[in-house]
C-alpha cells in the first residue's frame, strides 16, 4: 500500500481497525485471566468439553463471521478453545459456524446485486469469482483475510448457488480453524 493510500482512508475504516485490535487485546487479557488460574481453567475445561460449550463456540464462530467488514477475531476464539478441548471437535464446531455466519455477506449481496453497480462488479475478485467461484472462495476462507467479506458479496451478487458457497467456504473455514485448533493444543503441550 503507498503512502497517498493511506492518506486517503476514510474515519471508518481506521475505526474498524482500531476495534478490530481492541478486540484482539480483550481476548488476549481474558485468555490471560482464563489460563492464569488453575481453578478457572479447570472450569474451562469441562465447560468447553460439554455439549452446551461447544453450542457456544459455534454461536460466537458464527458472531465473528457475520460481521462485514469489521475484523472479530474467531481465530483467537479457537485457539483458546482447543487449549481445553479436543482440537478436532473445536476445528469443526468454529469452522462451521464461521460458514454460517459468513452467509450474512452472501445474503448481502443476494439481495442488493443490482445495486452493486459496474466497479465491484467488473473488478479483478469479481472476474476470479467468475472463472474460479468455489476455488476462490476455498482459498480466502483458508487464509485468514477480510477479502473474504467481498467474495462472499460478490458471490451472492453473481447468484453462485448457495450450495456451492457454503461447501467451498466451509471446506476452507473448517481445514483453517482444524490447523489453528492443532496448532494452540499442540502450543500449549509445549509450554
Amino acid at each position: 500500500m503507498s503512502a497517498v493510500s493511506y492518506a486517503r482512508r476514510s474515519p471508518n475504516s481506521i475505526l474498524k481497525a482500531i476495534a478490530g485490535i481492541l478486540a484482539v487485546v480483550a481476548i488476549a487479557v481474558v485468555a490471560a485471566w482464563m489460563l492464569g488460574d488453575p481453578e478457572r481453567l479447570r472450569a474451562m475445561e469441562l465447560f468447553m468439553q460439554s455439549p452446551m460449550g461447544l453450542i457456544g463456540l459455534f454461536g460466537l464462530s458464527v458472531l465473528s463471521s457475520a460481521t462485514l467488514l469489521l475484523p472479530v477475531p474467531g481465530i483467537a476464539l479457537t485457539a483458546l478453545a482447543a487449549t481445553v478441548a479436543n482440537p478436532l471437535a473445536v476445528g469443526l464446531v468454529a469452522g462451521l459456524g464461521q460458514t454460517v455466519g459468513e452467509l450474512t455477506g452472501y445474503l448481502a449481496g443476494a439481495s442488493g446485486g443490482a445495486l452493486a453497480g459496474e466497479r465491484v462488479t467488473s473488478s479483478g475478485m469479481a472476474r476470479w469469482m467468475r472463472r474460479r467461484g468455489a476455488i476462490t472462495l476455498f482459498v480466502l476462507g483458508f487464509v485468514p483475510n477480510p477479502a473474504f467479506d467481498v467474495a462472499g458479496i460478490l458471490a451472492g451478487a453473481m447468484r453462485l448457488p448457495v450450495a456451492t458457497f457454503l461447501l467451498a467456504a466451509g471446506s476452507g473455514k473448517v481445514l483453517r480453524n482444524l490447523l489453528i485448533a492443532w496448532t494452540a493444543a499442540q502450543g500449549l503441550h509445549l509450554l
